[in-house]
């Protein structure tokens, strides 16, 4: 698991100056004083392994499209609304699970390894954590790598569902233009029209991946659990986030209730901005790599 080499993938990543000397410095005392840091990670994290995110300013999905993800309630309604998920997400799916974790991932599971980090909870639903090599970590919006049933609950990889794809659908064939970063790519409703998407087979139920869609809400259990690693924590990280998303914000909130010092390392605002200690505009992966 060294740090590759690899050059990152800025495509997907706005434009900011070099870290300067003084924010790495003071990032450092922070990250020194730090004795159990609770890290709570963005897709700003994720747009240096070619991922692009929603809100960044000119690069994000938002800005250079008017694409809107998939909504939790027209998923659960329409079955021409989960055959278009689908078929725009079986195109997707060999490039979005081939991204592989950058720097910045693979710091974080380090200061794990040495007992610095805490808790580590990311809003990212690419896995780039787990294939890094985290364990104490807790996907707040689920993973695009696993797949469940609405109706039974049975669980299958999201690599296993493709193989189904590709046997009931032996000769369609799609062009994807561009990919978004739930992993799906733009399609025409006039190519989506043929797709077949399979049911559960144990049950004939509705499948649907494992993740928290725009409009659902994250489970009452694992907020519980999230705040209860917060309460052991001495202090509070964010890296790659503008905490746009209330489901994440709320735990910034929560830090600052109980005083926790908290940094922020983001390009461009956030929501924390007026009340955190620290504000860095910086590239997650070329910041992180300097704090020892």
């Amino acid at each position: 698991h060294s740090v590759s080499r690899a050059s990152p993938n800025l495509t997907f990543v706005p434009a900011c100056l070099p870290p300067d000397p003084v924010e790495v410095e003071e990032l450092q005392r922070f990250v020194s004083n730090s004795k159990r840091l609770f890290v709570m990670t963005g897709a700003g994290i994720s747009t240096e392994s070619g991922i692009p995110d929603y809100r960044s300013e000119g690069v994000g999905l938002y800005a250079r499209t008017d694409r809107r993800p998939v909504q939790h309630a027209e998923f659960i309604r329409s079955a021409s609304a989960r055959q278009r998920y689908w078929a725009r997400n079986f195109v997707g799916w060999p490039q979005f699970s081939s991204h592989q974790p950058n720097k910045a991932h693979l710091v974080l599971r380090d200061w794990e390894k040495l007992g610095k980090l805490h808790w580590l909870v990311t809003q990212n639903v690419d896995a780039l954590h787990s294939k890094a090599g985290s364990q104490r970590m807790t996907e707040l919006h689920g993973c695009t790598h696993r797949v469940f049933c609405l109706a039974c609950g049975d669980r299958i990889l999201r690599s296993e569902l493709q193989e189904h794809f590709e046997a009931l659908n032996p000769t369609w064939k799609a062009e994807a233009f561009g990919v978004a970063p739930d992993g799906d790519v733009f399609l025409t409703d006039e190519q989506v029209r043929n797709f077949q998407v399979p049911a559960c087979r144990k049950c004939g139920g509705i499948l649907k991946p494992d993740v928290t869609f725009f409009g659902d809400t994250v489970s009452q259990e694992k907020v519980s659990f999230v705040h209860q690693r917060l309460a052991e924590s001495d202090s509070m990280l964010v890296a790659g986030s503008s905490m746009q998303v209330y489901s994440g914000y709320r735990f910034a909130l929560a830090a600052r209730e109980k005083k926790l010092p908290i940094a922020v390392l983001n390009i461009g605002p956030t929501r924390l901005d007026h009340f955190a200690s620290l504000k860095l505009n910086s590239r997650c992966g070329e910041l992180l790599p300097l704090i020892v």
